[in-house]
């Protein structure tokens, strides 16, 4: 690498004239600068970097997974970013706590003069989310409805393109139903795992009919809870079932998909399927990392304002609490942890196919 031929000044290269002297207080135009009023534009700001950060590395692997072939060596680089946006998640989640040092009368104190203004608004947030996979289907009514009302036109422009354009999900979802790893050599794995959830589930359901500690009522509703499980279970193995069940928003990922998820994380422990294990918990745990934000950030707004409407005009703390939930991404995830088995339940694999998963020096 060359050398630089003219000398650098920390300042300059930051351009810390720019960024220090971009806070300036709404409050000072009415009377009075509100003292926390510059903790509340630092936050924002800060938080405002690191949504950059996050999409320059979401991007890169976006970029990454939409080759028409991945080179496998390419996903330890995929993995990396995955993590260093978990670790930048952590931070943007204690940041919360920074602004919590400010007092709900304090923050009264120029609120209002922020009004219509709001989180609502911040492009790089909307971006980050339609860029992981929550685009407007998979929203909340409320968002379906506000997602592109209080922005600028050429704000619009650049999100609808976006929305167009697959994301993360979509482009992980294609590349695990992709993997030809389900059969291998005669070796059939679901016809083994069918046998072995069936077992487990009619064990599951002898527990519940013989457990005398249960009312009426309970038995009831445990045997149900048990049905749903059941038919789960079942849309692993019959497609149509699966895509009803999809249909209704039980699943997102691609029957493919799921099959390919549930396999890998049965066996993270084989060689092949270890950076795929690792891309899909960092994943997990991005879309918890988010969640976990989503809901500090609630518990901040309803301590701040209680009930009160927020300055974009939502229902302020009702409209966080119901997006922590609703606004998830990576869930299916999550819920492959239904479809697990113990590994004593598990089918051995065969030599050859061990042999297939794992690496060989001769």
């Amino acid at each position: 690498m060359k050398r630089n031929d003219t000398p650098v000044y920390y300042g300059d290269y930051l351009q810390l004239d720019k960024i220090l002297g971009a806070q300036a207080f709404q409050s000072e135009k009415y009377g009075e600068p509100a003292h926390d009023e510059m903790l509340f534009i630092i936050v924002h700001q800060v938080y405002e970097l690191w949504f950059k950060q996050v999409l320059h590395e979401l991007n890169a692997i976006i970029d990454t997974f939409s080759q028409k072939r991945m080179p496998d060596d390419e996903l330890i680089g995929v993995v990396h970013r995955l993590h260093r946006i978990i670790q930048i998640q952590q931070l943007m989640n204690d940041q919360i706590s920074v602004m919590e040092t400010m007092t709900p009368q304090q923050f009264l104190s120029f609120r209002d003069y922020l009004v219509p203004a709001s989180g609502f608004q911040s492009i790089q947030f909307k971006r980050l989310e339609i860029s992981l996979g929550l685009k407007r289907e998979y929203r909340i009514d409320f968002d379906k409805q506000s997602f592109f009302n209080r922005l600028t036109y050429k704000d619009r422009e650049l999100l609808e393109a976006l929305e167009n354009k697959a994301s993360l999900f979509e482009l992980v979802d294609q590349w695990l139903a992709r993997m030809p790893l389900l059969e291998k050599d005669e070796f059939a794995f679901w016809q083994h795992y069918k046998s072995a959830a069936d077992d487990l589930l009619a064990s599951d359901k002898k527990i519940i009919s013989e457990n005398d500690t249960l009312s009426d009522k309970e038995k009831a509703q445990e045997l149900k809870d048990w049905q749903g499980t059941r038919d789960n279970f079942d849309a692993l193995f019959d497609k149509h079932k699966y895509e009803a069940l999809r249909k209704d928003g039980v699943f997102r990922l691609s029957h493919e998909a799921m099959l390919a998820t549930l396999f890998i994380k049965q066996y993270p422990e084989e060689p092949i399927f270890n950076l795929p294990f690792q891309l899909i918990t960092a994943l997990t745990e991005i879309d918890e990392k988010l969640t976990i934000w989503r809901y500090r950030h609630a518990m901040m707004v309803q301590r701040m304002l209680g009930t009160k409407i927020g300055t974009g005009g939502s229902s302020g703390h009702h409209y966080l609490k119901k997006t922590t939930e609703s606004n998830r991404i990576f869930v299916d995830f999550f819920n492959t942890a239904t479809f697990l088995l113990p590994k004593d339940m598990l089918p051995p694999l065969p030599e050859q196919v061990k042999h297939y998963f794992g690496f060989h020096y001769s």
